[in-house]
Order: C-alpha cells, then sequence, then structure tokens
C-alpha cells in the first residue's frame, strides 16, 4: 500500500468538510487499499462505492445495481455469522468467499456511534490479503468515515434527547394534539403517515450492550414494515412501525415479531423474549392507545403463557381482552360457578379428574379427539367423562352460552390463583 498514511491524511482533511454529495467517499478509501471499496448505511443501501478495479463478483455487482445489498446476501451472512461478528465488533472482519450467494473474499467492519450502528465498508480484496498495517488503517479510516456519517445526520445529542421525549409524549399521550404533534413530527423529520402501531419486544436477559447494537440493527433491516422510531425503557424495547400495504396487517406484524425474536434470539443465544403489538391506527394521537395494548399483551401472556404463547396482537386476545373487567365483577359479587362447585366437590370425594376433562375439552373447542389426545386417554374414556360432566354439574354442553360462562370462569379462577 503506497504512501498510506499520506493518504489517510489526505481523507482526513476531506472528512473535515460536509460533501453535497459521498460520491468520492469510496474511491477515496479505494485509493489507500488499492482494492475496490462499497459503503453502506445501516439498511444496506449504498452510500458510495469506488470504481472496480478488476472482475467483480456478482454479490457486488447486484448491490450496485440495485442500490442495496439484496436480501439473499444479506440471509446468506446472517447464516454464515457474519452480521452477528460486524454488529458486536469495532475491529475488522475478515469474510471468505461464500459461493452460494455470489460473495468473494472480503474484510468488513462496521461504523458505529457507541451503540448504534451507522453503516458498513466493505473491502473486496479479490486474492489480495490485507497486512495486520493495512487493517489497523482500516480501523482508522472507519473512525473517520464515521465523522462523515454524522455530518450527514442531522441529528446530535441535544436533537436525539429531544427527539426521545417527543416519543415519550406519543406513547404516554401528554401530546394529544393532533396539529402539535405533526408539526414537531415534521421538525424531526418523521413521517407518521400510513398505517401505525406500537410493538413492543420485552426481555428477560440483561440489556448488554451487544444486545442494544444487535436490536439497532434489526431496526433497519426489516421487510413487512418500516420502524419509524425505537428506543429501549428497562427491559423493554419500544418500537413504532408502519406500513402502507394493502395485505392483512396483523400478518405483515406478527411475522416482523416473529422474526425479530427468532434472530436476536439465535445470535444472542437468548433464553426467553416475548413481543407483542397493539392495534393499528391511521392517526398518530391514537399511538398511547397502541402502545397500552401492547404492554397489555405482555402482562396477559405473562399470566396465561401456555394459553397465549403464540399471541402477539392485542386484536387475537379475544376474550382476554376483557378478563380484568369480568373478574372484577365476579370479585365484587362474591361470585361462584355453582357447576363448577359440583364438579370440584365430586373430584375432591370421588379422587377423579372432571375439572381438568371439563377444561380441556372447552380448551379443544369440545373436540372429544382432541382433548383425548391432550389428556392422553381414548376417546371412548372421553365421552364416558363428558356423560358424567353432565351427570353431576347439570351443565348443558349444547348451550354456547352456559360453555362460554364456564371457559370464562376458568380464565377467572387462573387470575385468582396468580
Amino acid at each position: 500500500m503506497s504512501d498510506s498514511l499520506k493518504q489517510l491524511e489526505i481523507l482526513r482533511s476531506k472528512l473535515s468538510k460536509v460533501f453535497s454529495s459521498p460520491d468520492q467517499l469510496a474511491d477515496l478509501i479505494g485509493e489507500i487499499f488499492e482494492v475496490p471499496i462499497t459503503i453502506e448505511d445501516s439498511s444496506h443501501h449504498i452510500v458510495s462505492y469506488s470504481k472496480h478495479m478488476k472482475v467483480i463478483d456478482e454479490a457486488r455487482m447486484s448491490t450496485i445495481m440495485n442500490r442495496k445489498v439484496p436480501d439473499k446476501v444479506i440471509n446468506g451472512l446472517w447464516k454464515n455469522g457474519v452480521m452477528s461478528k460486524l454488529i458486536d465488533s469495532d475491529k475488522p472482519v475478515i469474510i471468505s468467499r461464500i459461493d452460494e450467494i455470489g460473495l468473494g473474499n472480503r474484510v468488513a467492519i462496521s461504523i458505529r456511534d457507541r451503540n448504534k450502528i451507522l453503516g458498513f465498508i466493505w473491502v473486496h480484496t479479490g486474492d489480495k490479503t490485507l497486512s495486520e498495517e493495512e487493517l489497523r488503517l482500516l480501523t482508522e479510516v472507519a473512525a473517520q468515515v464515521k465523522k462523515f456519517f454524522l455530518k450527514q445526520s442531522k441529528t446530535n445529542t441535544q436533537t436525539r434527547e429531544q427527539y426521545n421525549d417527543f416519543f415519550w409524549q406519543l406513547l404516554t399521550g401528554d401530546m394529544d394534539d393532533t396539529k402539535e404533534i405533526y408539526r414537531q413530527a415534521k421538525q424531526f423529520s418523521v413521517e407518521l403517515e400510513g398505517m401505525l402501531a406500537i410493538i413492543v419486544i420485552r426481555f428477560t436477559d440483561d440489556i448488554t450492550e451487544q444486545l442494544e447494537k444487535h436490536a439497532h440493527y434489526l431496526t433497519k433491516h426489516q421487510l413487512q414494515v418500516q420502524v419509524i422510531s425505537h428506543l429501549f425503557d428497562g427491559y423493554d424495547f419500544i418500537m413504532l412501525v408502519r406500513h402502507y400495504k394493502k395485505d392483512d396487517p396483523a400478518k405483515l406484524i406478527t411475522d416482523f415479531i416473529n422474526q425479530f425474536i427468532d434472530r436476536i434470539s439465535t445470535q444472542l443465544q437468548l433464553t426467553s423474549v416475548n413481543g407483542a403489538s397493539g392495534l393499528v391506527y391511521k392517526t398518530a394521537s391514537n399511538i398511547k392507545d397502541s402502545y397500552k395494548q401492547a404492554l397489555k399483551v405482555l402482562e396477559l401472556k405473562g399470566n396465561f403463557p401456555n394459553e397465549l404463547r403464540e399471541t402477539f396482537l392485542y386484536e387475537d386476545l379475544g376474550v382476554y381482552q376483557f378478563i380484568d373487567e369480568l373478574y372484577e365483577i365476579r370479585k365484587s359479587n362474591h361470585y361462584q360457578n355453582k357447576y363448577i362447585e359440583k364438579l370440584r366437590a365430586y373430584d375432591k370425594k370421588h379422587q377423579t379428574s372432571l375439572i381438568r376433562t371439563l377444561k380441556m375439552y372447552l380448551h379443544c373447542d369440545c373436540n372429544v379427539y382432541q382433548a383425548a389426545k391432550k389428556l392422553i386417554i381414548h376417546p371412548n374414556t372421553m365421552n364416558y367423562r363428558i356423560k358424567r360432566i353432565r351427570e353431576v354439574s347439570g351443565i348443558d354442553l349444547k348451550d354456547p352460552n352456559q360453555k362460554t360462562t364456564i371457559y370464562l370462569d376458568f380464565i377467572i379462577e387462573r387470575m385468582q390463583e396468580g
């Protein structure tokens, strides 16, 4: 590498000015290392790329043509552990060729501002091997490019704090004037048009710097929805998301939550991660409602982990949306379900399990075969128990009103048990 230190000084002097266009940035770095360079933002969109200099691989060509790294390449980098290393480390990562995604030999480094990933520098090494000196120099180059990213961004520490205050006002409802909401949103260059919802990802592991890096990165690379705002509040990662698609918003958000949880759990080997979303609204003044609903889902998932294991959306809670209110009504009336009490007394006296059988029967939507399978008994045994339940309690299991009431009272009993 010829005159590398001199080239670095030139780069520093260039970066001391605010460019109107970043096109020359990669060329400046390419001259230092004498190989092609690609610079991406945190969403893997191209910021700048240098001249090819030699034959390039399929991944670089498709990235340049699309102005963004193809999803196939990004997924391959995740599967091969490359993205995890880039997010966790502030040092260069050496990447051997990955033929299945058309990627040749690379050295890459993340550009970061504390726990936030600003972008990436990709050095297309080909047959060349960077020396230890060159790897150290790449780290210095990344530090200089960071200054460029920060200059290009209009945010600073003060405006970030103001922005977080604005987001909290939306979450808490302290700002409910629609005109004022959109005025401040415009001030922070935040678009609040479209279908909006709050998603909360709740962790049980300690919120480490590594976890924060991964969470912030994942907000930048999502296909289903766009993350507008995000912040940590204790063990909760709160995101304001938006989508414009005509597809079913419930499916889009459910897929988003599942993908987020799966990816961050796999990469960091987390023991337990949960997620929830409030309803989707068209107006920003309802963001506070979506936030409350998301927290409600997480609370109920904690109280009913088995029943709500696969439930992530407030709209999918069903009767659980109203279970708190029903619980308070039952509690104030000192109500006891006569059918359940008869069965409980019979079970205690005869050492049977009619209550457990009825719970499973209702949980399986009165399907004898499914309930029998869950209880690991023969369907004929299940039919016999259902017959005894009718005889002992007097319940009419063909009456939807009675079945629904008993089903709800079983849920309320769970709440009373804690």
